[in-house]
């Protein structure tokens, strides 16, 4: 009988959480095993999630400007999507990222093995291929799946998900895109951009409902604006699809309406990827959607298994995962001077266009609390770069506490957000004020200079 193999930490998926928090824990001198059954090494953002999607978002946008070129006094005829050319660049790019980090996997000071993995109890794996395994710790990062709500006919229905729209080498007819959160509105944009007639039909009042209902609002417009068919508000009754296509029926404002399209997405939303760990086995308590309950140190139920990233949440951002994981990693063997994960940084990008970011506090969650503030905004559509640049869409607003104006947070909707954000990480990290952001140089004429006039706001109304 084979021997059963022991190790100090096992990690449950090579994604951004296990992968890093592999490499914290034999940075550490630590026995590390990573497990990972995917049919490609590489996680969701590299595979199938933030890369290739921003990939062709940018080609979409490049695309958008030559189409719109008469603006800036520019004469381009018969722009338009080479879809094979399109994926091919895609697959190249993405080729070249996944074998970065397939190297990585191979090539780090742990043992990888390519099998799926559940437990028998608190410390036994046992993997698809046969293999028993046992840990002393464990961490959990299994990501997330796309999730199929109980919608009459949708899972019958031959819809596309994420994974299908991303890997087009045609341009499809017409489509209907279900959802409107981030997935839903930069894929949709995206394909309406490249030639396809979109649908989108949203549930909630607002697409984008995790932000601000004035900065959804703008991009809201922009995408009416630019020929999606979007219907917010929406309760979907039906999916029904045949070899002519797909057909959705819903309510809006009180009326039944119905759409039709060559083809439909989905992107109702992802749900945690842990249906298959067996996670009663381990002691591991989740949430009825099968996200993971964890502590402020990524524990568990079981206090020896950690988990990070998708699988547990609170969001589904990278540098989140990679800084939960790491966190996993140190706190499962006693590392010193660690701290929990600052969620009041917390950085978010949607790479729709206009773009919407934010960081640290949102104006709600201050109102929600009780927290006194002042804030200040200020629209692209009257400052000096953005006008020349046909990116009107939008606007900059800062919130600060009104006694020493330190920043708390930051949403900018607009031409590069997810850049210009960026100009807060620092300051919020070190609770700067407005004034300290104001002693900075601002160049003129740029888009980040945008940003001093809510500032310069703010300080007057602290000087009175």
């Amino acid at each position: 009988m084979a021997k059963i193999k022991t190790y100090d930490l096992i990690c449950i998926g090579g994604g951004s959480a296990g992968f890093n928090a592999a490499r914290v824990a034999t940075g550490l001198g630590k026995k590390v095993a990573v497990i990972d059954g995917a049919r490609q090494l590489g996680g969701l953002c590299i595979l199938r999630g933030c890369m290739p999607s921003k990939t062709l978002i940018y080609a979409a946008e490049v695309l958008h400007l030559a189409q719109h070129a008469a603006k800036f006094g520019l004469k381009v005829t018969g722009a338009r999507a080479d879809m094979t050319a399109i994926h091919a660049r895609k697959k190249r790019i993405i080729g070249d990222f996944a074998r970065y980090r397939v190297e990585a996997l191979k090539k780090g000071k742990f043992d990888l093995l390519r099998a799926h993995a559940r437990f028998l109890d608190p410390h036994t794996l046992l993997l698809s291929d046969g293999t028993t395994l046992r840990g002393k710790k464990f961490l959990i990062g299994t990501g997330s799946k796309v999730s199929v709500p109980p919608i009459p006919g949708l899972r019958e229905t031959k819809c596309w998900t994420s994974d299908d729209v991303l890997d087009l080498d045609f341009v499809p007819k017409s489509v209907i895109v279900l959802g409107g959160g981030i997935v839903a509105c930069e894929l949709a944009q995206y394909l309406n951009r490249i030639g396809t007639k979109v649908t989108l039909i949203q549930r909630s009042p607002n697409i984008l409902r995790d932000h601000s209902e004035e900065a959804s609002d703008v991009v809201q417009q922009a995408f009416v604006d630019e020929g999606i068919e979007l219907f917010a508000g929406t309760q979907l009754q039906s999916i029904d699809g045949n070899k002519r296509g797909v057909t959705a029926g819903f309510l809006h404002d009180g009326k039944k309406i119905v759409r039709r399209a060559a083809h439909c997405f989905n992107a109702l939303g992802r749900e945690p990827n842990t249906a298959g760990l067996d996670l009663t086995a381990a002691g591991v308590k989740a949430k009825p959607n099968g996200q993971i309950i964890i502590n402020r140190w990524q524990q568990t139920s079981a206090p020896h298994i950690y988990a990070a990233g998708d699988c547990s949440g609170p969001v589904e951002v990278v540098h989140i995962a990679i800084a939960q994981g790491e966190l996993a990693a140190r706190h499962a063997f006693k590392a010193k001077g660690i701290k929990p994960v600052d969620f009041s940084l917390l950085l978010n990008v949607v790479f729709t266009d206009p773009q919407l970011a934010t960081i640290g506090a949102l104006e709600s969650d201050l109102v929600e609390r009780g927290v006194k503030y002042l804030s200040a905004s200020y629209p692209f559509n009257d400052h000096g770069k953005s006008i020349l640049m046909e990116a009107n869409y939008g606007y900059v607003k800062i919130l600060a506490e009104p006694k020493r104006g330190r920043i708390l947070g930051a949403e900018i909707v607009g031409k590069d957000a997810g850049e210009l954000i960026h100009c807060f990480s620092t300051p919020l990290a070190m609770r700067a004020t407005v004034h300290d952001m104001l002693r900075a140089p601002w160049y003129h004429p740029t888009l980040a200079e945008i940003l001093t006039y809510p500032l310069e706001d703010i300080a007057e109304r602290l000087g009175k």
